[in-house]
């Protein structure tokens, strides 16, 4: 009988908690409403990148344009992925313990005109693994791991940053219609990928 109280405070301390600390329950994507449809473009398209946005987007409230579609649709380009692993530790005898696993892809969104409604950023993600040279066992299966996590944090974190762009764009009272003197340009100068 007295620990209702208790229990209703605890709560009650970490509902506060939770939201003091940025934590929101996910919404759907924010997209312009007179987009059509979204489909993921690659250089790799069976990569499985493609695969877990096409997923996102789904999950998100975006249509996704159908395969054979030729035109009529936004385009979600992935323009670059690059993998790298960077020695961060080494043993008395200059043999790498450690690595972190880096994760750069550069995208940009289209809309169904070419004109750009998110322009082109780079995200960047890292994991640190480690992988003793005295026994490697198992340490390609933990990177492997970790890049599926990888993956799909940078999913997510590209639908974060669309929804974020639109939305801003919606809140300073920006056009998201592709007219004259928007500012938008169909094809932005090329942003290079960080250095490995």
């Amino acid at each position: 009988m007295i620990r209702a109280p208790y229990t209703f405070l605890a709560a009650l301390v970490l509902t506060l908690g939770l939201s003091a600390c940025g934590f929101h329950l996910r919404n759907k994507l924010t997209l312009p409403p007179d987009t059509p449809a979204v489909k993921v473009q690659s250089s790799a398209p069976y990569s499985e990148l493609v695969k877990i946005l096409n997923r996102g987007l789904t999950a998100s409230g975006a249509t996704l344009a159908d395969e054979d579609a030729k035109s009529g649709f936004a385009t979600l380009q992935v323009l670059s992925e690059r993998w790298g692993d960077l020695p961060i530790a080494i043993d008395a005898e200059g043999r790498a313990q450690e690595y972190s696993l880096r994760y750069a892809v550069i995208f940009t969104l289209l809309r169904a005109d070419g004109s750009v409604l998110v322009p082109q950023q780079v995200i960047e993600q890292s994991r640190d693994y480690v992988s003793p040279p005295q026994d490697a066992t198992g340490t390609a299966t933990e990177r492997e791991i970790l890049a599926n996590e990888l993956r799909r944090e940078m999913a997510a974190s590209i639908l974060r940053r669309i929804d974020s762009v639109v939305r801003a764009r919606i809140e300073h009272g920006q056009s998201l219609d592709a007219s004259p003197g928007t500012g938008d340009t169909p094809n932005p100068a090329p942003v290079q990928p960080p250095a490995q």
